[in-house]
């Protein structure tokens, strides 16, 4: 990550996915909040880009940012309009206390790993032997976590389907 433009990409895309992310905890409406939330996904998957991790990037893009944001957005939009506020809650003070601890942890992480470069050069390309690795020896793996994406989004259109 020596190239400029690459460390102006990898800052920028990390401020738009902070700014995004406290926009989720900000807002009062959930569709708003969905919506910062996939920004934030694609932040996070740009990020990976930077980082040479381009098929991380990818599943990313289509998992999270994909599937997970629409299933969100439809369970939105299926639940009736009074329940779609953000609403005032008794544990807002616990999670701004939980959130601090965490940042707080982070940064304290941060400040006392020592980090280093890698000196061997870039990593090698991933994507072929991820894939290679999704279709061979995990591919149950892989097929249990889309069946259970599926029966998840079967029982959240059964449970808000009014009869």
């Amino acid at each position: 990550m020596d190239e400029p433009g690459v460390v102006i990409a990898f800052w920028g895309l990390a401020a738009i996915t902070v700014g995004s992310a406290l926009m989720v905890a900000i807002v009062r409406n959930l569709v708003h909040a969905v919506l910062f939330l996939v920004l934030t996904l694609v932040g996070v998957a740009g990020l990976y880009i930077t980082l040479s991790a381009d098929f991380v990037a990818m599943v990313q893009i289509l998992i999270y940012a994909g599937a997970i944001a629409v299933l969100m957005i439809f369970a939105i939009m299926l639940t009736p309009r009074t329940a779609r506020d953000n609403s005032e809650t008794l544990f807002r003070l616990p999670a701004i206390v939980l959130g601090g601890l965490v940042a707080a942890t982070i940064g304290l992480i941060a400040v006392s790993t020592e980090w280093s470069e890698a000196l061997d050069g870039p990593f090698p390309a991933t994507a072929t032997l991820l894939g290679e690795a999704l279709l061979d020896p995990f591919v149950l793996p892989f097929e249990i976590a889309s069946l259970v994406l599926v029966v998840a989004m079967i029982g959240a259109i059964v449970l808000v389907r009014e009869d």
